[in-house]
């Protein structure tokens, strides 16, 4: 495994999303005065703060 220069910044990732369902999210984020990273971060905040459900333990 190789190393990552310090940057001071986030290191960018990779997700697949069908095309309608990202620019459904990124015109609502847009609407209410957010970024789509923002709206992913919130959801990925709520998703780890919850109990996992039976399905999750075998992922």
């Amino acid at each position: 495994m190789v190393g990552r220069p310090a940057t001071g910044k986030t290191p960018v990732r990779n997700i697949r999303v069908p095309d309608g369902l990202w620019e459904a999210a990124k015109a609502k984020a847009k609407a209410e005065g957010r970024t789509l990273t923002d709206v992913i971060v919130a959801a990925l905040h709520r998703y780890v703060a919850s109990r996992p459900t039976q399905d999750s333990e075998d992922t």
